[in-house]
């Protein structure tokens, strides 16, 4: 993890969980939490600059924090959407909110789905698995795809497997770690760990068995949940950040997530900028730079090297 865990109380009408290594913060559950911010009585605005200062940080570092709460947009220095799946009324009411190219693509995830069918067995989806090995099974494959992809690898560190297996056990006021899975007759074709809050689920880590990269499984796996909505209680599945081609396809709207730095003082708030003009303009000339693929296989060697740190503590 970024650090040790602090919760930011003022006067109970606002908390604010944050990891804090050497006076400086993140959001609790960083780089695992895709959405962020502090929490508090309905009509409670925070004090950003407060906050950092009564707790003795150097600075809040923040990646996703809803643009709704305004009192953090002088400290944002860009923001990413979040898409989301409106999944009320089930198939038939998602069909009529999406794009014609999405409904062509919804067209042919169902006849992979037809397909497995005629070739392994009944399409049929688990909703909430309650296997502690069909979720090891959903990490390691995980930690398989981040590894063929050079990403960094979340499930390094044994405690965030441990958060998960304590996640899919958790039931509190409508809260709930979800395990859901989708097979073919007795195959298992993908998987998909989330978090759901009352009607909304959080999509968080899917996977699917590549051996079954013909039939879309992870497409499958998303089909069902949206047509199974209405009997789950569903309203509303979030996808979270990212750029990913799925998403694009699978939403129906979004929501802004900013990213920035709350800083104690003026000095560090001008060192920051500087630094993120730099490393953009760098991005933007390496984009069709020839030293790219180099440039990423070193990164990837990188989150290799951190993983493995990581994992020995």
């Amino acid at each position: 993890m970024f650090g040790d865990v602090q919760v930011a109380v003022n006067d109970g009408h606002t908390w604010f969980p944050i990891q804090v290594h050497k006076r400086r913060a993140r959001p609790v559950g960083w780089p695992g939490a895709d959405f962020q911010g502090p929490v508090t009585a309905p009509g409670v605005a925070v004090d950003p600059v407060e906050l950092v200062r009564t707790t003795g940080l150097h600075a809040l570092t923040f990646d996703h924090i809803s643009e709704a709460r305004s009192e953090f947009a002088p400290w944002s220095d860009g923001h990413v959407e979040a898409p989301f799946i409106d999944v009320t009324g089930g198939l038939d009411g998602y069909v009529g909110r999406i794009s014609k190219a999405s409904r062509d693509k919804l067209s042919r995830v169902r006849r992979m789905t037809n397909k497995a069918t005629r070739q392994l067995g009944d399409v049929r989806l688990v909703w909430d698995a309650q296997d502690p090995r069909l979720l090891d099974w959903l990490i390691d494959t995980k930690r398989e795809q981040y590894a063929a992809t050079g990403a960094y690898d979340f499930f390094a560190m044994s405690r965030r497997r441990d958060l998960i297996h304590h996640l899919a056990q958790t039931r509190v006021d409508g809260f709930a770690g979800i395990l859901s899975a989708v097979y073919a007759g007795d195959t298992l074709l993908a998987a998909h760990f989330g978090l759901r809050d009352g009607p909304v689920l959080h999509w968080w880590f899917p996977v699917f068995d590549r051996s079954f990269a013909e039939f879309a499984p992870g497409w499958i796996l998303l089909r069902e949940l949206i047509s199974a909505a209405p009997q789950l209680g569903l309203a509303r599945i979030d996808l979270g950040p990212g750029e990913e081609d799925y998403k694009r396809r699978a939403m129906t709207g979004a929501v802004s997530v900013a990213q920035g730095e709350v800083t104690a003082t003026p000095w560090r708030r001008t060192l920051r900028t500087a630094r993120i003009t730099a490393e953009r303009t760098a991005i933007a000339r390496l984009k069709n730079s020839p030293l790219k693929p180099t440039l990423s296989a070193m990164r990837a060697t990188g989150y290799r090297v951190l993983a493995a740190r990581q994992a020995r503590r």
